[in-house]
């Protein structure tokens, strides 16, 4: 064979491979957009659109069925494809009780669940604390602490997330005008009813709401330095209609004074300008705020309110939308973007932060009287009275329930509890997985999970500890 015909020989299997690798490289991309899509073959050759389920619990390592079969994974924290549609799902653990719940699998979506929590059926019970004299009590957002209160200027604070639960006496006579020293200026009588009482992140401040007769009062309690604890009405000499903790230690607050909205700086003991006027109802995340505020006298009278928006250290305020009357309005992050949610009477419609486009809207059961947002912005939740619907942000639906009563709280960050004739009632967020956990609890306290290992409830004057987990 002469040197030409090799040469062309070599030039043809280099172009037959380079040909190969381009086409292997064509159908691998293929393939693989195909997958990311939510294609997928299935074992009878046929092609189908998926999903993606990724699923954990409380305790970790439970045991997961999909619509009855567990055989293809053995353990939580862990993905699974799944074809789009129903399918049921089902977490248990030997010694524990089960949760299950069906849900929609969309085409090409992933689809989270985190909460799911599993109660050890068998748990240690420990008396820990006496309670006798004890009016309220209230624990902290992280769930960790807890402030209990009676009509004493002694107050007690608790690190619940300790194995060994010590109390500290709080003296609160200084901070609150309706304590009334007795003839022992070491004792006093706490007359105050305390309204409502909300931490900072950290569990290092409880704002506290108290009234006497008409006279309503704020006071900022320092739970780790009681003596930088403050009056806020006194202080500012300014009787605020409503007042939230801006950040995660409760060095920022925002007030509202006469109906406008301020800025409220602890270290300084200084209380800003005007920020903005004829405010009905704000929420804020970090330092952005929603509102729904009342136009200035002299404008359109056929629409007086709007929807504003803030960040705090800006003094520009941007309306957002012309509304007919008041609404309730939030703001919250789901994932890595960022929605304003407006809750107009039998209506909840989102909208993304940055444009303010609508991106949803959902008809609601009745018209809810409080709202708030859920943990990490997964849902919305809404009531009036024991009457609830909860937006599921993963979900995209409205799930509408009941509890038993209206002193329902949150046990953890995804799940409400409440106590009904001495029994402990516990559920998810959007009212699935109903269970009883425990028997002759106290209705008039609250109740907690701690560290995912201890749950804290009263029971006869006693603060009881039980182990949520084998230790």
């Amino acid at each position: 064979m002469d040197s030409e015909k090799q040469k062309r020989r070599q030039s043809l299997r280099i172009i037959v491979s380079e040909v190969i690798m381009v086409l292997a490289v064509i159908v691998t991309v293929t393939v693989l957009a195909f997958i990311v899509s939510g294609y997928w073959i299935n074992s009878d050759f046929e092609v189908q659109r998926q999903g993606m389920l990724q699923i954990s619990s409380t305790p970790t390592g439970a045991e997961v069925a999909i619509d009855g079969d567990s055989s293809w994974l053995q353990r939580t924290n862990t993905s699974k494809v799944l074809p789009s549609g129903e399918h049921t799902i089902t977490v248990s653990r030997d010694g524990y009780d089960s949760w299950t719940k069906t849900i929609d699998i969309k085409e090409g979506l992933l689809y989270r669940i985190h909460y799911p929590r599993l109660f050890l059926q068998e748990r240690d019970r420990e008396k820990i604390l006496s309670t006798t004299g004890s009016v309220k009590a209230v624990v902290s957002s992280n769930h960790n602490s807890m402030l209990i209160t009676n009509n004493t200027n002694k107050w007690t604070y608790l690190n619940l997330n300790s194995e060994k639960l010590e109390k500290q006496t709080l003296d609160i006579s200084k901070y609150f005008s309706n304590v009334t020293l007795t003839s022992d200026s070491s004792s006093g009588i706490f007359k105050g009813e305390i309204l409502e009482a909300d931490w900072d992140y950290d569990a290092s401040h409880v704002l506290i709401k108290t009234k006497q007769d008409s006279k309503v009062e704020w006071v900022l309690i320092d739970v780790r330095h009681i003596d930088k604890s403050i009056n806020l009405t006194k202080e500012f000499d300014a009787d605020f209609s409503e007042v939230k903790i801006l950040d995660n230690s409760s060095s920022t607050l925002l007030g509202i004074r006469n109906g406008n909205l301020h800025k409220i700086d602890i270290p300084g003991r200084l209380i800003s300008a005007v920020l903005v006027e004829n405010v009905i109802y704000f929420d804020h995340y970090n330092n952005e705020v929603v509102f729904t505020a009342q136009k200035s006298s002299g404008e359109d009278s056929a629409k007086k309110y709007y929807i504003g928006y803030l960040k705090v250290g800006d003094s520009k305020i941007t309306e957002l939308e012309t509304i007919e009357s008041p609404c309730m309005v939030l703001i919250s992050k789901f994932y890595d973007q960022k929605y304003i949610s407006v809750v107009d009477s039998n209506q909840i419609i989102t909208h993304l932060k940055d444009d303010y486009d609508e991106i949803k809207k959902h008809d609601l059961p009745f018209s809810p009287t409080r709202a708030k947002v859920g943990h990490d912005g997964e849902y919305i939740f809404m009531n009036s009275g024991n009457h609830i619907a909860v937006l599921d942000m993963e979900a995209d639906l409205v799930k509408e329930w009941n509890t038993e009563n209206e002193n329902f709280g949150w046990i953890d960050n995804d799940m409400l509890y409440v106590v009904n004739e001495g029994e402990l009632i516990v559920y998810d967020f959007d009212g699935y997985n109903r269970r009883v956990i425990a028997k002759n609890v106290s209705s008039h306290f609250p109740v907690s999970i701690t560290d995912n290992k201890w749950l804290y409830y009263f029971s006869d004057d006693q603060l009881i500890r039980e182990w949520l987990i084998e230790h």
